[in-house]
């Protein structure tokens, strides 16, 4: 599929990988809407970007599908969607002060896989209603996982669930969706030097940064928006999952 003049939803787009996403999307000629919690960050991301802001939660249905309307009726072809919002709350199972709360796990599933699941079934049925492309293409989905989801160290139970239901939602959702000619891929990211690492010691990001086979770096997020770019223009991978990590394996802690 052509970036060219595409209508696009990123959410979690304000920061991180969604904003490398969404910066890429603007350079290759795609309309972006940027879907974030925070508000302020999303205007000045569609301000930098020349996309469209969308204050929300993904997890919401009354949220989504207006950030869902807003694409379409902005754009008029929404054929893209890069589900990159996400927590990650860490917690033990049982910790000092006994079992993990169990909002604190709902928080998580409720986010990362309720939140790619609902802002999936919204835009598929909306880009099932366009006319197709070439191959008969009418979207692409992008769904960000982790390496979490077949590494996850102690302290990320919740995270690890959500990230292995991303993982594992992606073939019947493509399988699914192929009859709309709608294509389904996911990332599972390994170490990325986003704003929340960027805030820890150089120390420290050298530790992690060691941990990693090669480039024994962390990850840039052009990289990851680099994956998405090649997700979306290649229309023969569909249902796949590609780490992106450096052949990092993640030790239990």
């Amino acid at each position: 599929m052509k970036l060219e003049g595409a209508g696009a939803i990123v959410t979690g787009g304000a920061s991180g990988l969604g904003r490398a996403v969404v910066e890429m999307l603007a350079k290759s000629g795609a309309k972006p809407v940027i879907f974030d919690l925070n508000g302020d960050a999303a205007e000045a991301a569609a301000k930098a970007t020349g996309g469209v802001a969308v204050a929300g939660d993904v997890a919401s249905e009354a949220d989504a599908e207006r950030a869902v309307a807003t694409a379409t009726g902005e754009f008029g072809n929404l054929r893209i969607l890069v589900n990159c919002a996400g927590v990650g709350t860490p917690g033990r199972i049982v910790g000092r002060e006994g079992p993990q709360p169990l909002a604190d796990f709902d928080k998580v599933i409720r986010v990362n896989l309720i939140g790619t699941f609902n802002m999936l079934r919204l835009t598929a049925a909306r880009m099932s209603e366009q006319k197709p492309l070439d191959d008969n293409e009418r979207g692409v989905i992008v769904n960000t996982a982790s390496v979490a989801a077949f590494d996850g160290q102690i302290g990320q139970a919740a995270y690890a669930a959500s990230k292995g239901g991303i993982v594992s939602m992606g073939l019947p959702a493509a399988r699914e969706l192929a009859r709309a000619g709608i294509r389904v891929n996911t990332i599972a990211p390994g170490i990325f030097l986003t704003p929340l690492l960027q805030s820890l010691s150089e120390e420290v990001q050298q530790s992690l940064a060691a941990a990693i086979p090669f480039p024994s770096r962390l990850g840039k997020p052009s990289e990851f928006a680099d994956l998405v770019r090649f997700m979306v223009e290649n229309s023969y991978l569909n249902g796949e999952v590609i780490r992106l990590d450096g052949a990092i394996r993640m030790a239990p802690k």
